[in-house]
């Protein structure tokens, strides 16, 4: 298992599509290239914001087996590898650890709503089934229910590969708790940009970034600035970026960000149904800023 501690500035990466929907290689291994020139700490490719619910099992074989080629020793490769049936989650874990993933991203299960002690015993079957560190992925605003922190301690001490966990709610109080009773080894990341900066100033390890996409050396320079202590430095980037960070989510994360990223040169504005464009209004509104930070 990898001794290398899960933090810092993670990309929950696109996956960019050919107009006849298959998978472009070649745009991700760009992706890929630009994460490595930006000092991305971890990248991670099929998770939400890279439309996973719409990639087939050989597809998102292939994907990390690509990302990791194309990585090197440069970035740790985490993968995108749950759903809401636990015996198929499990199987996406272990496919993900053949692939050549470094750890896993594993979403809380979404529309059963499991009890806790369904939460439980879901990720105790994922942890069980690979070596690779395993990250929970609480985001209840999807998933339409909580992973407790209760829930969440528990199974960071009850199994030493669940190392991290992307707690995506805006519950103060819950990011609290975790960062107060923690293991020492175990790490809370958050997974909104909107709060890279109070979040690591009570302690937080970094975050798993949809702005990363567009940004990644500005959402890497925020944290690092973060991690030193330098608060100035930390609000003057947060201020330069903060409408964008709001606007990625002007509508369902990935189509803002992935428009961003037609518009920037860097791949084709495609997506899967049932995700579609933008409207005109919301895509002019992104446009513009986009101009203003000069990223197109």
């Amino acid at each position: 298992m990898s001794n290398r501690r899960l933090s810092g500035s993670a990309v929950a990466l696109v996956t960019p599509f050919r107009r006849d929907g298959s998978v472009d290689s070649d745009s991700l291994r760009r992706l890929v290239q630009f994460h490595r020139k930006a000092g991305t700490d971890i990248i991670i490719p099929c998770g939400t914001t890279g439309e996973s619910p719409t990639l087939s099992t050989a597809e998102q074989s292939e994907i990390i087996r690509l990302v990791r080629d194309e990585a090197g020793s440069s970035m740790m490769v985490a993968a995108g590898a749950g759903t809401n049936a636990t015996d198929h989650a499990v199987e996406l874990a272990r496919n993900a650890e053949a692939a050549g993933a470094e750890a896993i991203l594993s979403v809380a299960p979404y529309y059963n709503k499991p009890s806790q002690a369904g939460f439980y015993q879901h990720y105790r079957h994922i942890a069980q089934a690979v070596s690779i560190p395993v990250i929970i992925y609480n985001v209840p605003g999807r998933t339409g229910s909580n992973v407790s922190a209760d829930t969440i301690i528990r199974l960071a001490s009850d199994f030493e590969n669940i190392l991290a966990v992307k707690e995506a709610s805006d519950n103060m109080d819950q990011i609290m708790e975790l960062l107060d009773r923690r293991p020492e080894r175990f790490s809370v990341l958050t997974g909104e940009d909107m709060l890279i900066l109070p979040f690591m100033a009570l302690g937080g390890d970094g975050v798993i970034s949809v702005a990363a996409n567009q940004i990644p050396a500005a959402v890497r320079q925020l944290v690092d600035a973060m991690r030193a202590g330098n608060l100035d430095e930390a609000r003057r980037i947060n201020r330069t970026y903060r409408r964008l960070f709001k606007l990625n989510f002007i509508e369902s994360n990935p189509v803002p960000v992935k428009y961003s990223l037609a518009e920037m040169g860097m791949i084709e504005e495609v997506y899967r149904l049932p995700l579609v464009p933008m409207a005109e209004e919301n895509k002019s509104i992104l446009r513009t800023e986009l101009k203003n930070l000069g990223l197109i």
